[in-house]
């Protein structure tokens, strides 16, 4: 049977930062916020920035890094953000880039992207979870 390490949030909402199961890990939908937990506003560049140091973040908690992530959703609140957003993009990821979606939708707080990835861990051992 394999192992389900969770990944608690900080914030007071009723899910896990991430999870890993076996080699994978998921990470949930991260808005564009900062360290403290508070949304990020600015353009969609700004926010994407924002959304993936976060995801670095949780990333490092576990060992991995962007170079793990293996598939990446984007829902952007406007499709006509996508040229901005993959500009943002391109710089965290170099040419590494994961399998990805990318969908138009109503974003909680009125933000503009929510990016959420998986990652393969292989066999990395998952540290302790800190719940």
């Amino acid at each position: 049977m394999t192992a389900i390490t969770r990944y608690p949030s900080s914030l007071p909402l009723p899910f896990s930062r991430a999870t890993q199961a076996g080699g994978f890990l998921f990470l949930s939908g991260q808005i564009p916020m900062d360290a403290s937990g508070q949304v990020v506003r600015g353009d969609i560049t700004v926010q994407t920035h924002a959304a993936i140091e976060r995801i670095k973040e949780t990333l490092a908690l576990t060992g991995a890094t962007l170079k793990d992530v293996v598939r990446v959703t984007v829902w952007l609140s406007d499709l006509t953000l996508f040229a901005q957003f993959n500009e943002a993009y391109r710089s965290h990821f170099a040419s590494d880039f994961p399998s990805r979606s990318t969908v138009e939708a109503k974003l909680a707080m009125d933000v503009d992207v929510e990016i959420e990835v998986q990652a393969w861990l292989g066999a990395v051992q998952a540290p302790a979870s800190k719940a």
